[in-house]
């Protein structure tokens, strides 16, 4: 990479993907809302001038149909959602420097600018395409007003997107088989003009700057998959009557406006600017961030781009891939402004297992959380150290509950009260020695681990960086046991809980991006003046304030008996949801009518079978799949976890340790020269402090291990 290390002498910006103004948000949004605000938090702590901006997505087709279905103005019904969102997201500690809407005179104005540019240079044509047509209603089907058939995977596809199948973007015409959501009639094709952007030109650049793009490896992997099938010219004009108008076009009676993805990521660039008018331009200059100072659209590389002007950052779900690694890109360079630096796509969320509904209600809303009682900082921590980043991550009441206990409360609370209590009770303060040394050493380790993680884009690394450090402080006050010292050797005493608090200290600063309010609480409580927030890494190592108040507990234990409440509660809103929706089943397909079907006594049973996934994957893909044959050398319990073990695999070239919830279901004393069957190429995650570098296959309830018949050799490949 050419680009330098966090933090830069350059302004940087920090996005993420713009909320549909159309209903409530739950944990799925705020995964992506959190994080990107956690990784601006971390930017700061490494001293980096940045800005955090967002906005409402005012338009498009699905804003538009759900205000049709309510018989409301679309600008009303998205107002009324842009300002609950505004009102809910503080609610998260999630901190925008600036949050607009796509509907706003900056943005329409930017948007129209930009378009205007791209057709100036040549980069926009007008093409007859086949449309869809609702002869019933007598007009048009822009995007979501159409379902079918994606033409590539075969999968339920919604307008401009195949959402539940291979996630590409499709263009007008392109889905097969359309229905109207109009009247749920079948739709025709019509000829129609409309504006093309010229995105094929692009692909050499594309290549270019998806070699240097930092970030998660999907954003970088995906895109690059479309660009070797040959990129496709874009769309971007629709037969609606509520978006941003093609600009200085002539009044012809047809309701053309720009694609919501045209405007949609532009208002990243207007709601920097309207924050840097707030603020001016000597605080945060928007033009450094986004337009080039030297360097052409036509003869800069991404990487002189990136070198001249600022560090922007898209933090984003995967379903939106293709929109910012290809689409915006090349809107950026065809139009003069600078190329993104890093693109961080997340995962999906599931609950308890299953994929995230919000027609069968299964999903926690935010309003529910918060309704709940529990504190934000709890969900913003459990979601952003669950996983990688890229990786999708389950949600249940249990899980949240052992994270919270385990982590927060067992290592984090547990350090902070136990020690400032002890220095408050015994010398009303912070202890007059200094700190030693193998303290301050494990203290710039933590640092040095967290400036490495930010710049890894690794969210679950910076929050592990502030739990490890707590660990280390427990272990270290357990060792050292200072209330035996404090009669017999004084200085001693003195001595280990001088590091005790600095260790406390440390962990504030080092947790604050990813729990800022309770970072806040333990500020106050040592003493210290101002925000945490303000606070850098280097200010791990400054001197705690002589005396503090008496502590108190930052954390609270969340029992069983709430999880089972909060777990049934779950349970009935969903089995309500789902009975409503007649005979749909969980995965959204209509279930059979079985009753006439006849089973053989050879057959399983299939009744409490998971159902055949209708996506397939090509061979391609699962060639990708690096699947070992391995061998359990080792295999013991993880202390303080129910269900996991740790194992060591041999898979011929080097031993594997892997973390497998198979604990309680099987004798792990007897695994040790068991065959297995190893995913290699899983992204390495953290369970209980304990890495794990693959995944051990096994079928069912029970974790039937999956093995080799034969004698195959360890470190064989399946394919």
């Amino acid at each position: 990479m050419s680009s330098d290390e966090f933090p830069t002498d350059r302004p940087a910006v920090v996005t993420c993907g713009l909320p549909y103004a159309n209903g409530d948000l739950h944990i799925g949004h705020l995964r992506g809302y959190i994080g990107a605000d956690a990784f601006n938090r971390s930017l700061e702590t490494l001293g980096q001038e940045t800005a955090y901006v967002c906005g409402s997505d005012m338009h498009g087709t699905p804003v538009a149909v759900n205000a049709e279905q309510q018989g409301v103005d679309p600008e009303d019904f998205a107002l009324e959602w842009h300002e609950q969102y505004k009102e809910t997201f503080p609610q998260f500690n999630v901190d925008f420097d600036n949050y607009g809407h796509t509907h706003d005179e900056t943005n329409t104005e930017l948007t129209q600018d930009i378009v205007r540019t791209l057709d100036e240079k040549g980069y926009i044509y007008e093409k007859e395409i086949q449309v869809a047509y609702d002869p019933d209603a007598d007009q048009y089907l822009p995007d979501r007003y159409v379902v079918g058939t994606c033409p590539y995977c075969g999968a339920k596809a919604r307008g401009d997107e195949c959402d539940e199948g291979c996630q590409r973007h499709l263009e007008p015409g392109e889905v097969e088989d359309p229905t109207s959501t109009i009247t749920g009639n079948p739709a025709e094709y019509r000829e129609r003009a409309h504006k093309f952007f010229e995105v094929s030109e692009f692909a050499d650049y594309l290549t270019e700057f998806l070699d240097g793009l930092e970030g998660t490896s999907n954003a970088r992997n995906q895109p690059r998959q479309w660009i070797e099938d040959g990129l496709q010219d874009w769309c971007i004009t629709r037969d609606m009557d509520w978006g941003i108008d093609y600009p200085d076009a002539e009044d012809d009676g047809d309701d053309l406006v720009l694609y919501v993805w045209v405007d949609a990521p532009i208002e990243y660039i207007a709601s920097t600017k309207q924050y840097s008018e707030r603020v001016g331009k000597d605080v945060y200059d928007w033009e450094e961030v986004w337009k080039d100072d030297g360097v052409s659209a036509s003869g800069g590389s991404p990487d002189e781009q990136r070198e001249s002007g600022g560090d922007i950052v898209h933090i984003i779900g995967r379903d939106i891939i293709q929109h910012h690694a290809i689409f915006w890109p090349a809107m950026l360079e065809g139009a003069g402004y600078n190329a993104p630096r890093g693109i961080a796509a997340t995962g999906f969320i599931t609950i308890n297992g299953k994929g995230l509904s919000t027609s069968r209600n299964r999903a926690i809303w935010a309003k529910e959380y918060l309704d709940e009682g529990f504190h934000p900082d709890l969900l913003r921590y459990y979601l952003t150290t669950t996983g990688g980043l890229q990786q999708d991550v389950d949600f249940s009441w249990e899980a949240f509950q052992e994270k919270v206990n385990g982590e927060l409360v067992g290592t984090v609370g547990n350090f902070w009260y136990r020690s400032l209590l002890f220095a408050y009770r015994n010398y009303e303060g912070t202890p007059e020695a200094d700190v030693s040394e193998e303290v301050h050493e494990r203290i710039e380790g933590a640092i040095g681990e967290t400036r490495e993680a930010v710049n890894d884009y690794d969210l679950r690394g910076v929050g592990h960086a502030a739990t490890r450090l707590a660990q280390f402080g427990n272990e270290y006050i357990q060792r050292n046991e200072p209330w035996k010292l404090t009669d017999e050797e004084p200085e001693r005493a003195a001595q280990v809980i001088r590091d005790c608090v600095q260790i406390a200290k440390a962990v504030g600063v080092l947790l604050e991006p990813i729990a800022p309010d309770k970072a806040q609480d333990l500020w106050a409580q040592l003493g210290e003046d101002g925000d945490v927030a303000n606070a850098h890494l280097e200010d791990a190592l400054e001197a705690p304030p002589r005396t503090f108040d008496e502590p108190g507990e930052l954390f609270a234990k969340i029992e069983d008996e709430r999880v089972e409440e909060l777990t049934e509660k779950l349970e009935e809103r969903v089995d309500a949801a789902s009975s409503d929706d007649g005979d749909e089943s969980d995965d959204g397909e209509t279930e059979s009518d079985d009753t006439d079907a006849v089973e053989s006594d050879d057959m399983a049973d299939t009744d409490d079978l998971e159902p055949l996934l209708e996506d397939r994957i090509g061979f391609e893909d699962f060639q990708e799949l690096d699947i070992r044959v391995g061998r359990i050398e080792e295999a013991e319990g993880i202390e303080g976890a129910d269900d996991l073990a740790r194992l060591e695999v041999d898979i011929g070239f080097e031993t594997r340790q892997v973390v497998a919830g198979i604990k309680q279901l099987h004798d792990l004393e007897e695994l040790p020269g068991t065959k297995c069957v190893l995913l290699a190429n899983m992204e390495p995650a953290e369970l209980f402090g304990v890495e794990s570098n693959g995944m051990i296959l096994a079928a069912g309830e029970e974790a039937d291990l999956l093995t080799t018949h034969g004698d195959a050799e360890i470190g064989e490949k399946i394919k």
